[in-house]
C-alpha cells in the first residue's frame, strides 16, 4: 500500500513539475536540507531522491525554461574553479576512500549552487526558494524548540527529527544555521507575497525565530550563542528605532537568563577559558596541527586529511586558590584523527592555500555584493523594488552569521550555505537583468534646467 501511495505521489509531482520545472528546484532544496531519507523507513531510505530531484530540475530547465539574458557571474566562475580544484585534490587525496565518500556529496552542493541562479528569473522564484529554505530548517528547529522547552535539552542529548548527530542534525551546525534563518524569516514576514504579511504570517515567523533562538539552548552549542550575539548587533544597523530595539533585547536577555538551565550557563562559561574545556582545547590543538601541516602540504591533503593528525594538550582539571598561592591540576590528553571543527582550517587542511583563498573569495564577494545592492535600493527604490534592499540585508546577515559560526564548526561545504550563495547570485542576476531591460527607471539623472 505504501509503495502504491509513494508511486502515485511521484507521478502527480512529476506531472506538475513538467509544467513548472522550478518545483523540482524547491524539492531538491528541501531534500538537501532535511534529508528525508533519514526520517523515512523501508525501501524509501535506499532511493536516491536527491539525485532524482536534481536530474528532473536540470532536465526541466533544459527543456522548458526561458534562457534569454543568461550570464555567468564572477561568483559562479569562482564556484566552478572551487569545484574543479576540489575534484583534483580528491584524485590525489591522502585518504582516497574517505575523500571519495565526501566528494560524492560535495560536488552536488557546488553544482546545485552553480545551477540555482539560472533558475531564479523572477521575484516569485526568489521568494519561493527563500521560503523553502526557511520552512525546511523550520521542520527541524520547531520540533527541537518544543523539546527544549519541555526538557531543557543538553549537550549531545537533544534529539531532533532523527537520532543522528551528523549533517544538519548536529548541534553546533543546526545552531549556526538557525541564526542564518532568522533574518530570512523576518524578511518573508514583512515583504512576502506568497503568504501576505498579515498577523498570521508574522506570528508564524516569530515562532520560527523563537525556535531558532532556542537551538543554542537545547543543543548547548557555544557557536550558536556567538552567532546570536553577532546577529543581534548586525540587525541594529537596519533597525529604525534603535533605542527601542536595544531595550527589548536587553529586557529579553534579563528575563531569559534566570530561566536557562544551569548546565547551559556552565557550558557557556567555558567560552572565557578554553583550557578548562576538553572540546575547545582539542580544537585549538587541531588548528595548530593544521597550520604546521599546510607548511609541508600547501595544496592540502584532500578531503578528510584530518585523519592523520595527532595532537596533545593539557586541560585544567581544578583550580584551588589558597591564601599564598594557587594549585592547578591538569590532565594531559593525546588524541588522533580529530576533525577540524572550523571551516577555515577545514579548507586549509583539505584544499590548501589555493582552496582556502577561493572559498574566502567566494564568500567575501557575497558580503560586498549584498552591501552594494542594499545601499543602491535603500533610499527611494524604484516602484515595486522596495523588497530588494531588505532581502540583500537579510542575505548579508545570514552569510556573516555563517562565516562567524564556521570559525568553530567544519561546515565549509554545508549545502544550505551554498544555497545562500546561489540565492545571492540569483538576486544579483535578477537585478542586473531588469536594469538591462528597463534602464531608465533605475538610473538617477539630474534635472536639465530649462533654457532661457
Amino acid at each position: 500500500m505504501l509503495d502504491l501511495f509513494f508511486t502515485a505521489f511521484c507521478l502527480a509531482f512529476l506531472g506538475a513539475g513538467l509544467k513548472r520545472p522550478f518545483l523540482f528546484v524547491m524539492a531538491y532544496a528541501y531534500i538537501d536540507i532535511v534529508a528525508p531519507q533519514k526520517v523515512s523507513w523501508g525501501f524509501l531510505t535506499h532511493i536516491p531522491i536527491s539525485l532524482i530531484a536534481f536530474s528532473c530540475a536540470l532536465l526541466g530547465w533544459i527543456v522548458a525554461e526561458d534562457k534569454n539574458g543568461i550570464r555567468i557571474s564572477p561568483r559562479q566562475f569562482v564556484l566552478l574553479l572551487l569545484l574543479v580544484y576540489c575534484g583534483l585534490t580528491t584524485r590525489t587525496a591522502d585518504f582516497p576512500v574517505e575523500a571519495a565518500a565526501k566528494w560524492d556529496w560535495v560536488w552536488k552542493a557546488l553544482i546545485f549552487a552553480l545551477f540555482l541562479p539560472l533558475t531564479l528569473r523572477t521575484r516569485l522564484r526568489i521568494e519561493a526558494l527563500t521560503l523553502t529554505m526557511v520552512l525546511s530548517v523550520g521542520v527541524i528547529v520547531i520540533g527541537g524548540g518544543i523539546k527544549t522547552l519541555s526538557s531543557g535539552g543538553g549537550y549531545g542529548e537533544l534529539r531532533l527529527l532523527v537520532n543522528d548527530n551528523t549533517g544538519l542534525y548536529e548541534g553546533s551546525i543546526i545552531s549556526t544555521l538557525a541564526m542564518c534563518v532568522i533574518p530570512l524569516a523576518l524578511w518573508l514576514a514583512n515583504h512576502g507575497t506568497i503568504f501576505k504579511p498579515d498577523w498570521k504570517a508574522k506570528l508564524f515567523a516569530a515562532g520560527i525565530c523563537f525556535s531558532c533562538l532556542l537551538m543554542p539552548v537545547g543543543t548547548q552549542a557555544r557557536t550558536g550563542l556567538i552567532c546570536a550575539a553577532v546577529l543581534a548587533v548586525m540587525m541594529l544597523r537596519s533597525t529604525r528605532r534603535r533605542m527601542l530595539y536595544i531595550s527589548i533585547v536587553c529586557a529579553g536577555a534579563l528575563i531569559a537568563v534566570p530561566l536557562l538551565p544551569s548546565s547551559f550557563t556552565e557550558r557557556m562559561g567555558t567560552i572565557k577559558n578554553h583550557q578548562a574545556d576538553q572540546s575547545a582545547s582539542t580544537r585549538v590543538a587541531v588548528w595548530k596541527w593544521t597550520i604546521e601541516f599546510a607548511k609541508t602540504h600547501p595544496f592540502g591533503g584532500g578531503f578528510d586529511a584530518f585523519r592523520q593528525n595527532s595532537v596533545s594538550y593539557d586541560t585544567v582539571k581544578a583550580d584551588y586558590a589558597g591564601a599564598n598561592n594557587a594549585a592547578i591540576e591538569t590532565d594531559h590528553i593525546e588524541e588522533k584523527g580529530r576533525a577540524y571543527h572550523s571551516a577555515y582550517f577545514e579548507m586549509l587542511g583539505e584544499q590548501g592555500y589555493p582552496g582556502l583563498a577561493l572559498w574566502l573569495l567566494l564568500h567575501l564577494m557575497g558580503v560586498f555584493q549584498m552591501e552594494l545592492i542594499r545601499r543602491r535600493y535603500r533610499k527611494d527604490p524604484p516602484e515595486g523594488f522596495a523588497w530588494v534592499s531588505p532581502l540583500a540585508d537579510a542575505l548579508q546577515q545570514a552569510q556573516i552569521c555563517y562565516l562567524v559560526g564556521s570559525t568553530f564548526v567544519g561546515i565549509a561545504f554545508q549545502p544550505f550555505c551554498y544555497m545562500l550563495v546561489g540565492l545571492q547570485c540569483g538576486l544579483s542576476a535578477y537585478i542586473g537583468r531588469v536594469r538591462r531591460a528597463a534602464p531608465v527607471p533605475f538610473v538617477q539623472r539630474r534635472a536639465i534646467p530649462a533654457q532661457a
